[in-house]
C-alpha cells in the first residue's frame, strides 16, 4: 500500500490532492515529503470569515509538520493560494489540516498532545523529531479546545487546596471536583489569597455554585472568608488531613523547643525521636518502636503533647455529630489545661472551627475529603516529572492537560498518541 493510499484513507481533505511523495536524505536522517495540490476548479477559502473566493495569486510553499511515519519525520509541502475575498479583501487561504499560521498539522497537535500526558515535554519533542515549542503549543491548543468545550453540569463537591510550586512561598490555588463518579481539577489560580478564590467563584458562575452541596478546604482564613461569602447553602468540610497535619506540626514544634532546652542543660533524651511521635503506631519499626516505648515512661511536656495528638484521633471514630462535638469539647479543655501554649492555641483553633469540623462528620459517606490529597500528589507528580515549570502558564497548562479529563474532538483515525 502506498503513503498517498494510506493518508487518503486516514487523512482525507476535500478540495485537496496529495501529489507526490518522496523520501529525501539528510545530514540529520532521513524525511518524508508529501506534496499537495489544491484540486482543479477549487475555489480557495478566505481565512478570516470562511467564505469562498477567486484565487487572486499563489504564495511560496510552506512546510507543515504531519506524524511521524516509522519514526521518519513526515512534511506536507503546499503552496497557499490568496483568496480575493468580497467581505475581507484580499486574505490568504484556510486550510483544513492547519490552524492560523501554524506550520504543524492538527492531527500531529493532537498527537504530540497525546504523549505530553505520558512524557516530559522535552521528551516528547525528543522523541518525535520536533521542538519544545510546538509541543508546548499542542498542550496549549489541546486544552484551550478542551476547556472551551467541557462540561460542568452536575458538579456536588468541590475541594480548595494549595501548593507550593516555586522557591520564595510561591502558590497556587487549586480547585477540584471530588464527587465520587468523577474526580478531576476545575481551576488553577496564582497565589492564594481572597482574589485568587474569588475568581474562580467567577468563572464558575452564581448558578452552579448554589447547586454545590459540599465544599471541602483547609482552615486557611482567606479561603474561609470566601466560601462562607459565596458558597452559604453547601455544607462546608473541613479536611481532615489538615487537621491532623496542624497537630503534628504543633506537636513537633513543642518536641524541638524542649530538645533545645534539654540540650543546653545537658541532655540528648529528645535527640532522633522526631519519627517516633510523628509516624503512625502500624508504620514504626522495632527499633523505633522501642524508643517510643521508652520516652512514654518519661514525664515530659513532649509526652504530654504526644499523647493529646494520639487521642484527637479517636475523633475520627465517632459517627454521630453530637457526640463526636462533645469529644471535641472535653479535648479542647484538656488541652487548655495542658499547661502547653502551643497546644492552648490549637483547641482555641479547633473549638472556633468546632461546626465546620462536625460537618465531616455530616457529609461522612457523601465526599471522601482524602480526594483532595490525592489530586494534589497526582499535581505534584505533574510538575516533578518536568522538574518545574518557569511560567504560571506552562504549569496551567501541564495540570489542566493531565487532570483536568478534557474531551477531545472526534477524529476519523486516532493516533497511537
Amino acid at each position: 500500500m502506498q503513503i498517498k493510499t494510506i493518508l487518503n484513507q486516514i487523512e482525507n481533505h476535500k478540495s485537496f490532492v496529495y501529489d507526490k511523495v518522496r523520501i529525501l536524505e539528510k545530514p540529520e536522517g532521513r524525511e518524508i515529503e508529501v506534496l499537495i495540490r489544491a484540486r482543479a476548479n477549487s475555489k480557495p477559502v478566505c481565512s478570516c470569515c470562511g467564505a469562498c473566493g477567486s484565487r487572486y495569486d499563489t504564495r511560496g510553499v510552506r512546510r507543515f509538520s504531519f506524524v511521524p511515519l516509522w519514526g521518519i519525520p513526515v512534511f506536507f509541502l503546499y503552496a497557499l493560494r490568496r483568496v480575493r475575498c468580497k467581505s475581507c479583501g484580499i486574505k490568504i487561504e484556510r486550510v483544513p489540516w492547519a490552524e492560523g499560521k501554524n506550520h504543524i498539522t492538527n492531527s500531529f497537535a493532537w498527537f504530540l498532545a497525546g504523549w505530553a500526558k505520558r512524557l516530559s515535554w522535552k521528551e516528547t519533542a525528543k522523541a518525535f523529531h520536533t521542538t519544545w515549542d510546538n509541543v508546548f503549543n499542542a498542550v496549549e491548543m489541546a486544552v484551550g479546545w478542551g476547556r472551551a468545550h467541557v462540561n460542568l453540569d452536575g458538579i456536588k463537591s468541590i475541594g480548595i487546596d494549595e501548593i507550593q510550586w516555586l522557591r520564595g512561598h510561591k502558590y497556587l490555588t487549586l480547585v477540584y471536583q471530588i464527587d465520587v463518579e468523577c474526580r478531576r481539577l476545575l481551576w488553577v489560580g496564582r497565589d492564594r489569597n481572597v482574589r485568587t478564590l474569588l475568581r474562580f467563584f467567577r468563572w464558575f458562575g452564581a448558578e452552579r455554585t448554589t447547586l454545590l452541596r459540599f465544599v471541602c478546604s483547609d482552615m486557611w482564613k482567606p479561603y474561609l472568608k470566601v466560601i462562607a461569602k459565596k458558597t452559604g447553602s453547601a455544607l462546608h468540610v473541613l479536611d481532615r488531613f489538615h487537621i491532623v497535619a496542624n497537630l503534628n506540626k504543633t506537636l513537633d514544634a513543642v518536641r524541638a523547643d524542649e530538645a533545645r532546652r534539654l540540650q543546653s542543660e545537658g541532655s540528648v533524651v529528645l535527640k532522633n525521636t522526631r519519627w517516633c511521635l510523628l509516624k503512625h503506631r502500624t508504620n514504626l519499626n522495632r527499633r523505633q518502636k522501642g524508643r517510643l516505648k521508652e520516652l512514654l515512661r518519661m514525664n515530659l511536656k513532649t509526652i504530654r503533647a504526644y499523647l493529646l495528638k494520639e487521642e484527637f484521633q479517636l475523633l475520627w471514630r465517632y459517627t454521630s455529630p453530637a457526640w463526636a462535638g462533645k469529644f471535641i469539647d472535653a479535648w479542647c479543655a484538656t488541652a487548655t489545661r495542658s499547661n502547653i501554649e502551643q497546644f492552648r492555641r490549637e483547641a482555641r483553633s479547633i473549638q472556633k472551627h468546632r461546626e465546620k469540623i462536625l460537618n465531616w462528620f455530616r457529609a461522612k459517606g457523601e465526599i471522601s475529603a482524602a480526594a483532595v490529597e490525592g489530586m494534589n500528589n497526582k499535581v505534584k507528580l505533574t510538575i516533578r516529572k518536568s522538574y518545574g515549570f518557569r511560567s504560571f502558564r506552562a504549569t496551567e497548562l501541564a495540570l489542566f492537560h493531565n487532570l483536568g479529563q478534557l474531551p477531545e474532538p472526534k477524529f476519523i483515525h486516532r493516533f497511537s498518541g
